[in-house]
This record gives structure tokens, C-alpha cells and sequence, in this order.
């Protein structure tokens, strides 16, 4: 489900921000959209499409268009802009704050920041980070581990051997996600990016042993803050009347999100080594997405000519 705001006070913090003018309210003041503006046509009087709930941020242009404006017209201007209700306005580049916005922005209680930053840096930062936190978002049960560069989700029935194959992906020098709950985001339409819950960061659970902090026993190179999720594994106890699929003829994959992720089905049993598999399952995709399959060619050393859809 999306995640609906996030409150203005956590922006000023990500950027320390300067608070210009405080109406109040920054720290219940939340945005809810992911784009900002920056309002040069605005200031010129041409709202047709405009987005009055998006952040305004004013740059170079805009501070030259309004320095050459008299009074009463910059007055004017902006006194458009701020009745729109806007969230925020913030000035970029350690640019001074006319008087005539502080007048309005007390006139309708809107606050207004500053940065030192350039604009163009500043705002492609700003809708990465509000892309990121306004992201439509599930929890799921399971494990995200990085192996060889490729974020590979294990799913599976509690009991199956999920976080025991996590910890010994990690001892086999791959890095642990998260354990147990995963916040995954749709950062964009092709995109899913997971992580672990603050309160579960690093920890994963042994049955039999406890909570253990990875980072603590294995290092930093051990755990990675977030990561794509490029392959989902799903693993399941061993069925002896299912027919699993020997040569991987078969394309499947999990919707997540409403993205359709490429995925594996592993049957677990006794003496199969989860790690080992798993991790040859993530360099297969790897392999995979480079141009070469193993059971295409197969097909083609059997039956010459012949493909795998063929």
C-alpha cells in the first residue's frame, strides 16, 4: 500500500535545512507528493496545470525574475503563488529571502527554507528522496541477502531454513539484507527496493541459538543497509508427489507489488546444502540475464535447431 505523507520536519533534517520562516507547523506539515516546482511561469502570472501541493523551490531564475520586479509587483507575485497553499517554499543557493515572501508566507502561513545547495542538485536529490519515502510499500516474511550483486528474496513457510541459509550466504562472503520482515517500496514501475524494519537491522534469528547482530560477529562488509530485489527464491518443503522442474525449462515468477519478479521454485530436504544452492541459483539468473541459458542450450546439443518455446 502507499505510504501517504512524510512530515516536513524530516526533510529540513535530511537537508539541513534552514528554517527562513517558521510557521508553526513544520513538524506536522506533511507532503504528499513527490515532484517539486520550480515556479517561474508561476511568478509570471500562468498557473493553467499547476500543482499547488508540490514543494516550490526557487533557484537562480527565479531570484533574478523577482529582482527585477518593483515592489508592488514582487509583492504581487508571490502573494499569488503563497495563496495557493502551497507546503513549503525553499530557496537554494544561500539566496536572500525577499521581503515581500516572508510577508505572504506570514500572510498564509507557509514556511520557508533554505539550502546552500545549487537548485538542479538540490532538487533531483529532494524528488529521489520523496520518491523513495512516498514509494507504495508491502511488508513481507522472509530473507534479502545480496549474492554477487544480485538481490535475491527467500520466501518460504516458517521452519524451512530461510535465516540458516542466510547466515551461511553470509559466512560464504555475501551480505545480508534483512531477516524475518522486509520493507519492500516500488521505487518505480520496474524497480522493487527492500530493507529491514530500524528495529531489526542487522539481527537475524537462529532457532536454537537467538538473535544474532551480523554485523557485529561477521563486520560491516557483512550487511547492506538496502537492495533491489532482482530474484525470488521460494523455498518448500519437499513434496514426493509434486514434479519439480529438473532443467528449468520453466519461466516463473512472483507479483509483487504488480511487478512481475523471475523466481524459483527450491525443494528443501535433508543433505541439500540451501547456500550453496541458493547461491548458484543467483549466478544462474545472473548468467541468465547476460544472454546464456544452460537448459536452452541443452535443447539446442539435443535437438538441433530447436528452442525452448520451439
Amino acid at each position: 500500500m502507499p505510504f501517504s505523507s512524510v512530515f516536513l520536519s524530516e526533510i529540513v533534517k535530511q537537508y539541513n535545512l534552514e528554517v527562513v520562516y517558521d510557521s508553526g507547523d513544520i513538524e506536522s506539515r506533511r507532503i504528499c507528493v513527490a515532484d517539486v516546482t520550480r515556479p517561474g511561469l508561476q511568478l509570471a502570472g500562468y498557473y493553467d496545470h499547476f500543482g499547488p501541493d508540490r514543494i516550490q523551490v526557487i533557484g537562480n531564475m527565479e531570484h533574478a525574475y523577482l529582482d527585477n520586479l518593483s515592489s508592488d509587483e514582487r509583492a504581487k507575485s508571490v502573494s499569488a503563488l503563497f495563496e495557493k497553499n502551497i507546503p513549503a517554499l525553499i530557496v537554494t543557493r544561500d539566496h536572500k529571502v525577499h521581503k515581500e515572501i516572508l510577508d505572504a508566507a506570514r500572510k498564509y502561513q507557509t514556511p520557508v527554507l533554505r539550502t546552500s545547495q545549487a537548485t538542479s542538485d538540490f532538487s533531483s536529490e529532494l524528488v529521489k528522496y520523496l520518491k523513495m519515502e512516498l514509494a507504495p510499500r508491502v511488508s513481507m516474511h522472509g530473507v534479502l541477502v545480496e549474492v554477487n550483486g544480485e538481490g535475491i528474496l527467500i520466501l518460504g513457510e516458517s521452519g524451512v531454513g530461510k535465516s540458516e541459509t542466510a547466515l551461511e550466504i553470509v559466512k560464504r562472503g555475501h551480505r545480508l539484507i534483512a531477516d524475518d520482515q522486509i520493507e519492500i517500496r516500488k521505487v518505480s514501475e520496474t524497480t522493487l527496493l527492500g530493507r529491514a524494519p530500524d528495529v531489526i537491522k542487522h539481527l537475524i534469528e537462529i532457532r536454537g541459538i537467538g538473535i544474532l547482530d551480523v554485523k557485529e560477529l561477521y563486520g560491516v562488509s557483512a550487511v547492506k543497509p538496502q537492495e533491489n530485489i532482482d530474484f525470488v527464491i521460494n523455498l518448500e518443503l519437499w513434496d514426493e508427489k509434486k514434479t519439480y522442474d529438473r532443467l528449468g525449462l520453466n519461466e516463473e515468477t512472483t507479483d509483487i507489488l504488480g511487478i512481475k519478479v523471475p523466481s524459483v521454485t527450491i525443494p528443501v530436504g535433508p543433505g541439500r546444502n540451501l547456500a550453496i544452492i541458493v547461491e548458484a541459483a543467483a549466478i544462474n539468473y545472473r548468467v541468465k540475464k547476460m544472454g546464456y541459458n544452460a537448459a536452452q542450450d541443452l535443447v539446442s546439443r539435443v535437438f538441433p535447431g530447436k528452442s525452448l518455446d520451439g
